[in-house]
């Protein structure tokens, strides 16, 4: 983070944020006029042309004509405000053709709320100009008047900027002191301006974001759409782990044991106690495949949890964990089990991550609710440095928490600590 001289107050005036809102409000004045003329000429058009047939089309290509302003817009207040907000959601017709797109627009949202911002945004523009020009424009001429006062009586035959006047008597700034007062009442002006000019293009910020940007329902349809395709890609990514797992593993074993019963069946009458070692042999590996079922049931849904719920459950985990683990959870009730599972499956996670690169010597797990949130919580005293932009699989479990309206903070810095803490919706 770059380190200023000069405090925030002293330093706004010549920043080059307020030099660009200022050029946002002195725009906005010239295309709200062009706005706002051309979407009445076109809607009033079209309204009065709706007794037959023209009005139709004639009222789509206005609103058209609006949401191309609208993209103008969002251009204009990416360059100079900085806001980087999403395009609507497009007229698209079903079937095609010239008609089906004409339906469209007139049923969509997103074009009446870019007609309604060419209508409002002109009489605010008005506002917002006069306001940003008087101050601006005031502000700098005070504080530079004594570098210019000398205009006054060499061109204008008169002391300075007459204040007040009559046939008799009259007021002028042209004395040292009255010059340093108003140079000192112009810097005032200037330090405050930029944050007048500020709070103007807060509004219009406000303006393109609720008017010109993409409805909360869209929003939300785009992220449920989002969501779900992580929830199929993750469920796949499972599935194809267990069909690795059980065919490196359980499956293996058992067709080796499979050939080592056959093998001690042959063996049975004309050496039995080769057949005894290799029934032995067998029996061993007959444990370790129950072993690693018991390990990959574990993995799908540990029957501990749907028993005991999560205190037991990750108390197993935390005991499985290579350093020592403190666990602590706090719940009235149980959630839902949707939502059980995935706390379970974010904690194991997070202590196989302190296990495999932390290097920590103690871990600490509290679970507990706030409101209609269940938060959870993992850290550790280790090495930090964990990022979940690197590609690890803190970034997978971002994606799933998200994929039920949940969260992830990491808090890791390098040298440590790290400090993990997840909150998801609490459905009980």
């Amino acid at each position: 983070m770059a380190h200023h001289r000069l405090p925030t107050a002293l330093r706004a005036p010549i920043e080059a944020r307020a030099w660009r809102e200022f050029g946002y409000l002195l725009l906005s004045l010239p295309l709200s006029v062009v706005y706002f003329a051309f979407s009445i000429a076109a809607v009033s058009l079209g309204a009065g042309l709706l007794i037959t047939f023209l009005g139709i089309p004639v009222l789509a290509g206005g609103l058209a004509m609006c949401r191309g302003f609208g993209a103008l817009e969002r251009a204009r207040a990416r360059g100079l405000l900085g806001l980087d907000i999403a395009d609507p959601e497009p007229a698209r017709g079903e079937r095609g053709g010239v008609m089906s797109w004409v339906g469209a627009v007139l049923k969509s949202g997103a074009s009446w709320r870019h007609l309604l911002y060419a209508l409002v945004h002109m009489p605010w523009a008005i506002f917002a100009f006069s306001v940003a020009v008087t101050f601006w424009t005031t502000g700098w001429a005070m504080f530079t008047y004594p570098l210019w006062s000398w205009i006054f009586p060499t061109f204008v035959g008169r002391g300075g900027i007459q204040l007040y006047g009559d046939r008799s008597h009259s007021v002028e700034l042209d004395t040292s002191t009255e010059l340093a007062l108003t140079s000192l009442f112009g810097l005032a002006l200037v330090l405050v301006t930029p944050w007048i000019i500020r709070s103007l293009a807060t509004v219009d910020r406000v303006m393109v974001v609720g008017l010109l940007g993409p409805s909360r329902l869209a929003t939300r349809v785009s992220e449920l759409e989002s969501d779900r395709g992580v929830v199929v890609d993750t469920a796949a990514a499972d599935l194809r782990r267990i069909e690795r797992d059980l065919h490196d593993g359980a499956q293996a074993r058992l067709v080796a044991l499979a050939m080592d019963l056959g093998l001690a069946k042959e063996k049975l009458a004309e050496d039995p106690r080769a057949a005894a070692v290799m029934v032995e042999e067998a029996h061993v590996e007959v444990k370790t495949a129950l072993q690693e079922l018991r390990d990959l049931a574990r993995g799908i849904h540990p029957a501990i949890l749907t028993d005991r719920g999560l205190d037991a459950a990750l108390s197993a985990v935390a005991a499985r964990c290579t350093v020592p683990v403190t666990v602590e959870v706090d719940l009235p009730s149980r959630p839902a089990a949707a939502i059980e599972g995935i706390a379970y499956f974010t904690v194991s996670e997070l202590l196989q991550n302190v296990s495999k690169h932390a290097r920590a010597r103690r871990a600490f797990v509290d679970v507990w609710r706030t409101g209609d949130r269940l938060l959870l919580q993992v850290r550790d005293d280790g090495r930090g440095g964990a990022d979940p932009e690197a590609g690890s699989g803190l970034a997978g479990l971002t994606e799933r928490l998200d994929a039920v309206d949940g969260v992830l903070a990491v808090d890791s810095p390098v040298g440590g600590p790290t400090t993990v803490t997840a909150e998801l919706p609490w459905r009980g």
